[in-house]
């Protein structure tokens, strides 16, 4: 089977879920909801296609990212201030890149660990476990060195960065569990992680708000990696973290906007995506916990 036949039959079946399974129709509407805060109109259903569609050719590379080999990877790979990646990593503290659920990331990351930086990436607990070991042992073939999400997170990702790895963190959305700062992303009230905030000031490694973009042609991406967030102390932790996550909040609202229907965030992720009276509300409420990864 050609790889255009492949990736063509992964969107169609992620398509045919998309309308016809229950829990996809839940999907579509927070894509949809998403969407309009992006573009500001009501997406339209076309636009809710296309991005069911980009979320279908993710999965269509990623699984065939482990029998690719490095050629491939890298004739589908070109960047826009790779640059600034190594000029991190020669300052010898790492460097972490801060991205949103957009595009092609998983070809990325494969990519640059081809290249003689290594890189570590923090993935999220999934039920049931043997689902969670898949793609742990996924994404190790593809070079990777894998942090599980939970307790013991802070702590490895500190010495990934001390061993100058290049830290990969999916940052737009606050998992179960973790720990975030409230912030305004798209003219609403929510909560992001705190964590590359509380990494960048504890380690000295810089944070590159960074985005990797389908492209038209087949198996080609780019990589858009922005300047650094300023993660100078200036106040007193907690008040650092959230002023650094915020400004990530709006370094992700600039990297969404030039590709909408490539963002896949398919979970709630604003208190009015449960409640639509609460749109543009105030504090998110107890969820805006103070976070175990800024204490001081």
């Amino acid at each position: 089977m050609s790889r255009r036949l492949a990736e063509a039959g992964a969107v169609a079946l992620v398509r045919t879920l998309a309308f016809r399974s229950p829990g996809w129709s839940e999907r579509r509407r927070i894509l949809a909801r998403h969407l309009e805060r992006v573009v500001g109109v009501p997406a339209t259903s076309r636009m809710v296609d296309e991005a069911v569609a980009s979320y279908g050719r993710y999965w269509a590379e990623s699984l065939r990212l482990p029998d690719l080999d490095v050629a491939t990877l890298a004739a589908g790979m070109a960047y826009d201030g790779l640059d600034r990646i190594d000029a991190a990593l020669s300052a010898g503290r790492g460097v972490i890149l801060s991205l949103p659920h957009l595009g092609g990331w998983e070809w990325a990351g494969a990519h640059l660990a081809t290249t003689g930086r290594p890189v570590s990436v923090v993935v999220e607990r999934l039920e049931p476990p043997e689902l969670f070991e898949w793609f742990v042992g996924f994404r190790r073939k593809l070079g990777m060195n894998v942090i599980a999400a939970g307790p013991e997170a802070a702590a490895r990702c500190a010495q990934a960065l001390a061993s100058n790895h290049v830290l990969c963190l999916l940052a737009d959305r606050l998992i179960e569990g973790a720990a975030g700062v409230e912030v305004e992303f798209f003219a609403e009230r929510t909560l992001l992680p705190a964590g590359p905030a509380a990494l960048a000031i504890r380690s000295g490694a810089p944070v590159l708000p960074c985005a990797v973009y389908f492209e038209q042609r087949t198996d080609a991406h780019l990589g858009v990696v922005l300047e650094a967030v300023d993660t100078s102390r200036q106040g007193r932790v907690r008040e650092d973290v959230a002023r650094i996550t915020q400004a990530l909040a709006r370094r992700f609202e600039e990297l969404i906007r030039r590709a909408p229907t490539q963002w896949h965030l398919m979970q709630a992720n604003w208190p009015s995506d449960a409640d639509p009276a609460s749109a543009g509300a105030g504090p998110v409420g107890s969820r805006g916990r103070r976070s175990r990864w800024a204490r001081g």
